[in-house]
């Protein structure tokens, strides 16, 4: 963080987090509500806005499992997938093509606090991103309705290695030149009436789908033998 303006109601109410502030060295000013609420585009501002720096993110070594977005523009979906990726244990988050800015407002506030600890990355040119992602030992697995796996205990093995579940946009899916030079498709089960399942939904159902392979795979590896 690099600056903090907050109103006198929450600076009284606050003085800890104030003093916090100054001893790490932001800046602090005192606004009025109304200049408050020119820094934010919310309703209801909370009296306290901060501005911070976006850092430089990257993969982390060996990654497990990372969330793809391709040309999701939707702020709200983006972030409340970001959110599900952290909740489901993910090293990070990719952004690839036309994707929204992750610092957009309203993607930061529906990823709840998840886009200021879980790597969150960019990648505009698309074979950029599946470079990167090969290039860190991860499978590519695009979630797409028309997948020749249907997501379930057969498809364990398929995702107890390194996986990137790529999704596209609520509208559109995962473009077609994309699913195609994916390591798998693989589908997920609607078993009632429903024409589809919302971008998050999806995604949590597949995060943790793979979380749930990590785990077990781990509870059932052999113990090394007495030496």
């Amino acid at each position: 963080m690099t600056d903090l303006f907050v109103t006198e109601p929450v600076a009284d109410r606050e003085r800890d987090l104030l003093i916090r502030a100054r001893e790490a060295g932001i800046r602090t000013a005192l606004v009025t509500e109304k200049a408050l609420a020119g820094l934010t585009d919310t309703v209801h501002p909370q009296g306290l806005v901060l501005v911070c720096r976006q850092p430089r993110a990257d993969l982390p070594p060996q990654p497990r499992l990372v969330a793809v977005l391709v040309d999701v523009a939707d702020p709200g979906n983006a972030g409340t997938v970001i959110r599900t990726a952290d909740a489901a244990g993910a090293d990070a988050v990719l952004l690839v093509g036309d994707s929204v800015d992750p610092s957009n407002p309203t993607c930061v506030r529906a990823s709840m606090g998840s886009l200021f600890h879980l790597p969150v990355l960019r990648a505009r040119v698309p074979d950029d991103g599946w470079r990167r992602l090969r290039d860190a030992g991860l499978a590519l697995v695009v979630a797409d309705g028309g997948g020749e796996t249907e997501l379930g205990p057969a498809t364990d093995d398929l995702l107890v290695g390194p996986t990137a579940w790529i999704l596209g946009s609520e509208a559109h899916g995962v473009p077609a030149e994309v699913a195609e030079q994916a390591d798998h498709r693989v589908r997920v089960p609607i078993r009632g009436r429903a024409e589809s399942l919302n971008l998050a939904t999806a995604a949590a159902v597949c995060l943790y789908a793979s979380a749930r392979a990590h785990e077990t795979a781990h509870e059932t590896k052999p113990l090394d033998p007495p030496r």
